[in-house]
């Protein structure tokens, strides 16, 4: 295919996203309660071949100013996410308007489950189920298995209710790391066991990515987090007590850790973004890279950890400094990977809580299916004219309406 049919391709796949429509668009009300909740699925065709059929899969959000827009937005990126990691699931995403910590939130979660109920893919509906999003906390999966008497719709649960407890497990953050390791190999400028790196946003993703990426050889040079005061910068090798005190997010030993080694404090989260390593992970918050910035950040890959860390502009921007960039969509989706791990393996509840066997089998999945996709869209990059961002979301149109 020639240069300009890419571009044209592109543009004709985006005219054809932009212009379709939910397949399920419903908002949930009791007005007793106060509650008002929404679930969104787009383009569950195609799943229809797959183990699930016609499913949309994607987390459950729960802020206070939630709107019917919003998830509507995060449903379609998640069809986009779900295509980018090759999997045969639709996108969709569920939401309650509601302070996740107010006192009333379990009974307008429980009956937003049961509101739900016909729209199920249990239940024979296109609706995959609830997961974990913002706002979520380690009870949720408890309260929907309680509501509806079954643990099928909702994903990342525990081992001990049939799931892969993958935030535990830091699935996701082992996709990035594993997207930052093809990235390194791809380049051919490094080795990761000399390559250095840089993280912001010690959370749950961040830490996951330190873990993982650290485990891979690559060594930890920045961090930064406001509960840690701002940015660290490590003279030497982290001591592994720092790295496994990261991962269990005791930040009081973190603290202690970093003011006991050779590292410099620089009061300004943000210095993370212009440290002179090999990777860069972005992990906090969203358009935290942009037109006024791109220019100083000094590493030559950027992996996405955050949903949306980079502006669409300071995209061009890193592109035209050679600067290579892995997209949140195609980076971050151990989760998504892992939720489908749930929904179609085999094992019992009780196989599971004696061998962790999803936790491992989704994991495995995770490497080959970012690995493999990471090493296709860096093959699109070199071999078109598209950039970074264009190639990411070729490959997940393309696979979005062409097949898989």
């Amino acid at each position: 295919m020639s240069q300009n049919s890419y571009r044209t391709e592109l543009s004709e796949l985006i005219a054809h996203h932009e212009a379709k429509t939910p397949e399920l668009e419903v908002t949930l009300k009791d007005d007793n309660l106060g509650l008002e909740g929404h679930i969104v699925v787009w383009d569950t065709e195609l799943a229809k071949d797959g183990p699930l059929g016609r499913c949309g899969k994607g987390g459950t959000r729960i802020v206070p100013d939630l709107s019917l827009d919003t998830v509507r937005m995060l449903a379609r990126k998640m069809a986009l996410k779900n295509a980018a990691a090759g999997l045969p699931l639709g996108g969709a995403k569920s939401g309650v308007r509601s302070d996740s910590r107010a006192p009333d939130i379990k009974e307008k979660y429980q009956r937003f489950a049961e509101l739900a109920r016909p729209h199920l893919h249990e239940n024979g509906g296109i609706f995959g189920g609830f997961g974990f999003d913002i706002g979520a906390h380690k009870d949720h999966p408890h309260w929907v298995v309680e509501a509806l008497g079954s643990g099928k719709s909702f994903t990342g649960k525990p081992l001990e209710l049939g799931g892969t407890d993958y935030d535990r497990e830091g699935v996701a953050g082992l996709g990035v790391a594993v997207a930052a390791r093809e990235g390194l190999a791809h380049s051919g400028r490094k080795d990761i066991t000399q390559a250095s790196y840089a993280v912001q946003g010690a959370g749950a993703m961040g830490a996951a990515v330190i873990r993982y990426f650290e485990a891979m050889g690559a060594h930890l040079q920045a961090l930064s987090d406001p509960r840690l005061g701002g940015t660290w910068r490590l003279k030497d090798k982290a001591p592994i007590e720092l790295i496994q005190a990261i991962s269990n997010h005791d930040f009081d030993s973190v603290q202690n850790w970093l003011k006991n080694i050779d590292a410099k404090l620089i009061e300004d989260s943000n210095a993370v973004l212009y440290e002179g390593v090999d990777v860069l992970f972005p992990c906090a918050v969203q358009d935290i890279i942009h037109d006024g910035n791109a220019d100083d950040v000094e590493a030559y890959l950027v992996v996405e950890g955050a949903n949306s860390p980079c502006t669409f502009n300071s995209y061009a921007k890193l592109h035209n400094r050679n600067v290579d960039v892995i997209p949140d969509f195609l980076a971050n989706t151990g989760g998504i990977i892992a939720a489908f791990i749930e929904m179609t393996h085999p094992a019992s509840i009780e196989e599971n809580l004696k061998t962790g066997i999803k936790v491992q089998a989704a994991k495995t999945l995770t490497e080959e299916k970012i690995s493999e996709n990471v090493r296709a869209f860096l093959n699109l990059k070199d071999d078109t004219d598209l950039q970074h961002h264009e190639a990411a979301y070729y490959l997940a149109l393309s696979r979005l309406y062409t097949g898989l």
